[in-house]
């Protein structure tokens, strides 16, 4: 019972000009705890930085090698439709074509 009641009186000692509320409970909790983790805090951020890089170079090459091997596909079964439809051609209606070189 009252949970939203205090809830939002909480929510006003935090918000309040006259009882600055969120400024003492960062003064007295949140800002001695940082302190004392600096280190540690920075140590993890370093760490996340370089397996952040890491990931991204590891999912570009695979990216990379998905599209080159989808390219390759491509290229091969377009030689095939291209060789296919070049044979449904007699060899006057391959010198019609103007030739563009």
């Amino acid at each position: 019972p009252f949970y939203y009641e205090m809830k939002m009186a909480f929510v006003i000692w935090l918000l309040s000009p006259y009882t600055r509320g969120a400024s003492l409970l960062y003064r007295k909790f949140v800002h001695p705890t940082l302190s004392r983790k600096e280190k540690e805090i920075d140590t993890y951020i370093i760490q996340a930085r370089e397996r952040s890089y890491e990931t991204v170079v590891r999912f570009s090459k695979r990216g990379l090698n998905m599209a080159a091997t989808a390219a390759i596909q491509a290229a091969t079964k377009s030689q095939g439709v291209l060789a296919g439809r070049l044979r449904s051609f007699s060899m006057q209606d391959l010198r019609s074509i103007p030739d563009e070189t």
